[in-house]
């Protein structure tokens, strides 16, 4: 079973910035990040493919960029200029690149306030 190491998050000031990590346990297709804000439903805002393509969800446009290394099978996400909108859960999600079972980490929390 794959497992994701995951680290960043917190509580952070609107316009700050923060970093989210997540190493997955094996090579993965796909790497990203779904949020899930109180109250409403998870939503996918970054996932970066192997071969390089990447979507954003217009909300996080310009603000978010994804890196990953494939050698390494991790992902990281730069959020800038955050905003309280942005407050929520953080799962970082991944497709095995085996098996295509699609995987989740255990979410960790951002809190944008002042």
């Amino acid at each position: 079973q794959v497992q994701f190491v995951e680290s960043g998050g917190g509580l952070v000031q609107p316009g700050r910035s923060l970093r989210l990590s997540c190493t997955a346990s094996t090579s993965m297709y796909f790497m990203g990040w779904y949020r899930q804000a109180p109250g409403k439903e998870r939503e996918l805002i970054v996932r970066k493919f192997r071969g390089g393509s990447t979507f954003y969800k217009d909300a996080v446009k310009g603000r978010f960029t994804i890196s990953t290394d494939n050698a390494k099978n991790t992902a990281s996400l730069q959020m800038d200029n955050l905003k309280p909108e942005d407050t929520a859960v953080y799962y970082c999600n991944g497709q095995d690149l085996k098996t295509e079972n699609e995987c989740w980490g255990k979410g960790t929390q951002v809190t944008v306030s002042s």
